[in-house]
C-alpha cells in the first residue's frame, strides 16, 4: 500500500491484476486535504415576516473604523429575534461595541451565529442551551454602538475552526445565505 496526495481527486481506488499464479489485490489510497464544512444554512428567519427587500448588503462596509462582516437589520425597538438554526448557545456576553450578544454555535459545531445590539436576552436564556430554529433568543435594541435611534439585529456567521474559538472563526457573509433562505420560504 502506498499513499499518494493529490489535491484535486478524493478516491479509494482498488485495483484487481491477475497473474498466471493467481489474482492479487492492491489498494492505492488518494488523499485530499480537508475541504472544510459544508457551507452555512438559515433554517429559521431572524425576524418573523422579514423579507429579502428589507435587508441591506453591509458585509464589506466599513464601520467605526473596520470592515462590518454582518448584516444589520432595523427593526422597532423590542421585535422579538429568532435563533436562525438549530444548535446551543455558548457564550452570552456584552460588550462596548456589540452590546448585549449572543453566540450560538450549530449543533454540528461548524458554525457560529453571533447576534448583537440586543435590548434583552429571552427569559431563560442561558450559556449551554440548546435552541430550535425560530425560537425567540433575544429582542431587537441599541446597546453597544448602536446608534441610539437606530434599533437593529446585527448578524454574523463565522466558520469556526478545530478548536472553535469564535473570536478567531472565518468570517462569512449572512446577506446571501439569509436572502437565500428567505427567496425559498416564500415561493
Amino acid at each position: 500500500m502506498w499513499p499518494l496526495r493529490s489535491s484535486w481527486l478524493l478516491a479509494a481506488i482498488l485495483v484487481a491484476a491477475a497473474s498466471s499464479l493467481g489474482a492479487f489485490w492492491m489498494a492505492i489510497t488518494i488523499y485530499l486535504p480537508n475541504p472544510g464544512p459544508p457551507p452555512p444554512v438559515i433554517g429559521a428567519s431572524p425576524i418573523a415576516g422579514l423579507k429579502a427587500s428589507d435587508l441591506h448588503e453591509s458585509f464589506k462596509e466599513i464601520h467605526h473604523g473596520h470592515r462590518h462582516e454582518a448584516i444589520d437589520i432595523m427593526k422597532p425597538y423590542g421585535t422579538p429575534v429568532h435563533a436562525v438554526v438549530d444548535g446551543t448557545i455558548r457564550k452570552l456576553f456584552v460588550s462596548r461595541a456589540g452590546g448585549t450578544t449572543i453566540y450560538q454555535f450549530d449543533t454540528n459545531g461548524n458554525y457560529c451565529y453571533y447576534y448583537a445590539h440586543l435590548d434583552r436576552y429571552a427569559d431563560g436564556l442561558h450559556e449551554g442551551m440548546s435552541v430550535e430554529r425560530g425560537q425567540i433568543v433575544g429582542y431587537v435594541g441599541t446597546s453597544g454602538n448602536a446608534a441610539p435611534g437606530a434599533p437593529q439585529l446585527h448578524l454574523a456567521i463565522m466558520r469556526l475552526g478545530p478548536d472553535k474559538r469564535w473570536w478567531q472563526g472565518i468570517p462569512i457573509d449572512p446577506y446571501p445565505v439569509l436572502v437565500s433562505f428567505l427567496e425559498k420560504s416564500s415561493g
